[in-house]
């Protein structure tokens, strides 16, 4: 059976440099030091076994970033940019920034205003009124007072 050796990463002096800095830097996340430390050996020709024993990481990471890292060299990216968490995929927003927006300056305005004999809102008396004047269709109490 062939064993296919893994790509070969190229590195620029600049490069080398920058990745080399952002590992002696005393502020670098340490998720960001170790992807550049994976580069940094891949492009001194380890394999990714060898990556992972030198770092104690799963070989799986190792090939993960070394893919990344040439995907992403086509692009304009920064080093940085390049060593980040891709965007991960969740629940889509319920609403849209403009009707939190709306929320907000409601919650700024006083509650007489909209005939409410009250002095202060509350998460309830806000959900009740963002739902009277059709900004939101539906919003619980429980979730007006996670953004109020």
């Amino acid at each position: 059976m062939v064993r296919l050796s893994p790509k070969t990463l190229n590195l620029s002096d600049y490069e080398r440099l920058e990745l080399q800095q952002l590992i002696n830097r005393h502020n670098t996340p340490q998720q960001l030091a170790l992807r550049a430390k994976i580069i940094l050996l891949a492009s001194e020709g380890k394999n990714h076994r060898e990556i992972a024993r030198t770092l104690n990481i799963n070989r799986h990471t190792a090939c993960l970033w070394r893919e990344r890292w040439l995907s992403t060299c086509i692009n304009d990216l920064t080093i940085i940019q390049r060593l980040q968490d891709s965007e991960r995929i969740g629940t889509p927003v319920k609403f849209k920034m403009e009707q939190v927006v709306e929320l907000f300056a409601l919650a700024c305005s006083p509650p007489e205003d909209y005939g409410r004999p009250i002095s202060h809102w509350t998460s309830r008396e806000l959900a009740d009124e963002i739902m009277k004047q059709g900004i939101i269709e539906s919003i619980s109490v429980r979730h007006v007072g996670r953004l109020y």
